[in-house]
């Protein structure tokens, strides 16, 4: 069975099946930490599954806007017009929290939050924390990640 492990103090997001690690990657947790109440732009802790997965066949850099591809390809020139945005691009997979009053339900509930695991410009640094709360991989490799984690896939967010 495949698992994902995040481990927000390295940076890093390991894939497991069984007891082997398959694959390690470079990734970007929140700026501001970990933690679990809405609002605080925190990574959730704990014991979560991929509750949704959003964007199959979908083109690389496709941005997406409250869990919708929009049409747009990123580039610079959105880069400029919106120099604020998060950018969620190419996948979305969705969390939920497994962990009642940690990570799941009231005002820790991490699907509630919008936590996702998606791509991000190719510019943006990994490797230290930077996002809103999601965890940020490179477009390609959420698009490998994608294809082979099935919605209901564990993972543990290590804070």
């Amino acid at each position: 069975m495949i698992r994902l492990e995040v481990d927000v103090a390295t940076q890093k997001m390991s894939v497991y099946e069984d007891e082997k690690c398959l694959r390690i990657y470079m990734i970007s947790t929140a700026k501001k930490g970990v933690g679990e109440l809405k609002g605080s732009e925190q990574t959730p802790r704990g014991l979560h599954i991929v509750r949704a997965k959003i964007g199959s066949g979908c083109l690389p850099n496709t941005v997406f806007v409250g869990r919708r591809p929009t049409g747009e390809i990123f580039n610079e020139a959105y880069r400029n017009k919106f120099p604020n945005r998060d950018w969620i691009l190419t996948r979305i997979m969705w969390l939920s929290g497994l962990e009642i009053n940690k990570n799941r339900l009231g005002a820790v509930d991490t699907m509630q939050r919008y936590v996702y695991i998606h791509g991000t410009p190719d510019d943006v640094v990994l490797g230290r924390p930077g996002s809103r709360g999601c965890i940020r991989m490179r477009n390609d490799q959420i698009i490998e990640l994608f294809d082979q984690v099935p919605v209901g896939t564990p993972i543990i967010i290590k804070g």
